[in-house]
């Protein structure tokens, strides 16, 4: 645990020594594509009206001044595969980027989709020396929390206080300055397999950059695509990707839960490669141009023209009907939705006092994807955009641009961890872990 808190620090210290320089890069790491974005960070935040964007969720501090995206090699269900061909992409879309910005970067934050994140609820307690709660309080209320042994070979991705209660009085954003005498934290944390963040880390080392923050892709396409009461009331963020699907639960603002499911685009892809024997490049485009999930009269007659270059003249002409097609979507988009079901239900998502569903990422614009969604997963669904963000491209403001744009939000503004305290190290009592939901059913 001390040696993940000492980097989650460094890491921390960093982005701010790269943010008070006025650029850093942020880098959404996928499995189809690999986008770069560079910030600007101005001192007094001179917003452009020209681009008619608000001072919303903190864009006034920041601004894109170069963006870039590549195609994503050697990245297998949110992970790296193979490194060379990663480190190589990673280089393409940051160079991209820096040329656009006409700046250089040393330091980027990134994100990752894979790891199989695992989420814990813990509760600590602490009763105050003094009356007013001081950092010094919130710190030690953190480090009495009962850690859980999350198993060899993971780390903590993120360690995030999400509930406070002085005394009797629960549901407190932030303590500190208040008066009382016994402080009560609930937290999340999310651990991921180690050997993901260590790849990431060496890979964007060998690209001559510094990381200088990481994130789970699920909790920062949730801070982009949820709006402000959705993140409040409770509401759950579905980002589809290529090689994972990812799933964050928000309430309060904070993230309470995060999961995923190793099936995403790609899955689609490979289905109608083999449906159709063609290609993986021809099924995507196929995918991309005719696909869809609800069949109607109209797509029996509507054929497509499957095309390839394989030199067999009669096979390269090929025609099947748009039904077919649908045929051989539907099937694996269920399968994808019924395990997000899955693990929904397992988070009790049933007890929020608000069920709504975002869905964003590439994946999720197949045509009526919206509509089989609200059929497997309840009726509250909408397809979300991430936020606009001051000087974002046109080219990148679309849903599966959702993690790159939350991940400057959460470069901008993060949310207090456990390792922005001074949390004192002695040893961490190990005890059951405590279920997430528990909280809804007794403070709110």
């Amino acid at each position: 645990m001390t040696d993940i808190y000492r980097s989650q620090r460094a890491m921390r210290n960093m982005r701010q020594a790269a943010m008070q320089r006025g650029v850093v890069a942020i880098l959404d790491v996928g499995t189809s594509k690999i986008a770069c974005l560079i910030l600007r960070f101005d001192g007094e935040a001179r917003l452009r009206e020209q681009d008619g964007v608000g001072p919303m969720a903190g864009q006034s501090q920041f601004r894109v001044i170069g963006a870039a995206t590549t195609r994503s090699r050697g990245v297998r269900f949110g992970e790296i595969a193979v490194m060379n061909e990663t480190e190589r992409a990673i280089r393409t879309a940051v160079q991209a980027a820096q040329k656009m910005a006409n700046v250089r970067v040393d330091h980027v934050i990134a994100c990752l989709s894979g790891g199989e994140p695992r989420s814990y609820g813990l509760a600590g307690e602490w009763n105050l020396q003094n009356s007013v709660v001081s950092e010094q309080d919130v710190a030690q209320v953190l480090a009495a929390c009962d850690v859980p042994d999350i198993g060899p070979g993971r780390e903590v991705l993120h360690a995030q206080p999400v509930n406070f209660a002085l005394d009797h009085r629960s549901g407190l954003g932030d303590p500190r300055g208040q008066i009382g005498n016994r402080l009560v934290v609930d937290m999340h944390m999310l651990s991921v397999d180690a050997a993901a963040i260590q790849n990431l880390l060496y890979c964007v080392k060998r690209c001559d950059l510094e990381l200088a923050g990481i994130a789970s892709s699920a909790y920062v396409s949730g801070i982009s695509s949820l709006v402000e009461d959705e993140q409040e009331l409770g509401a759950a963020c579905i980002d589809m990707g290529a090689g994972a699907t990812g799933l964050s639960i928000f309430i309060k603002k904070h993230m309470i839960y995060a999961d995923s499911v190793r099936m995403g685009g790609d899955h689609v892809t490979a289905d109608i490669s083999k449906g159709l024997q063609v290609p993986l490049t021809v099924a995507e485009r196929i995918k991309t141009r005719s696909g869809g999930v609800y069949a109607t009269g109209m797509d029996d007659r509507e054929m497509i023209e499957v095309g390839g270059d394989s030199g067999d003249w009669d096979k390269d002409r090929r025609k099947i009907s748009r039904t077919e097609l649908i045929g051989i979507i539907r099937p694996r988009v269920e399968e994808i939705l019924e395990e997000t079901r899955a693990r929904l239900d397992a988070a009790g998502f049933e007890h929020l006092p608000s069920q709504q569903i975002v869905l964003c990422g590439g994946a999720s614009q197949i045509p009526g994807l919206d509509g089989l969604a609200a059929r497997i997963l309840g009726q509250r669904v909408r397809l979300g955009r991430p936020l606009r963000v001051q000087g974002l491209p046109q080219a990148a403001t679309g849903a599966a641009f959702s993690s790159a744009v939350g991940l400057s939000l959460f470069a901008a503004y993060p949310q207090d961890e456990w390792w922005d305290f001074e949390v004192p190290l002695q040893g961490y009592p190990a005890r059951s872990v405590r279920r997430v939901v528990k909280w809804f059913k007794e403070n709110w």
